[in-house]
């Protein structure tokens, strides 16, 4: 492996390690999932899941 291909994959690596990093630290609920194929993450999903500590107002005509 050359020296410009190690650079190459290195940007690489931190460019994923950062958008992982970014999906954990944007989320308050929810999950983040890594898709790994052929030993190399190919995909990261993030479900981000909304929750209301007030939800019963709705049931009390606090209405939306």
């Amino acid at each position: 492996m050359d020296l410009k291909q190690d650079t190459n994959e290195n940007a690489a690596n931190d460019a994923i390690i950062r958008d992982i990093r970014n999906a954990i630290v944007g989320l308050d609920y929810g999950t983040v999932t890594i898709k790994v194929h052929n030993a190399k993450i190919t995909q990261i999903e993030i479900t981000q899941k909304r929750r209301y500590d007030d939800s019963g107002l709705v049931e009390k005509g606090g209405g939306i």
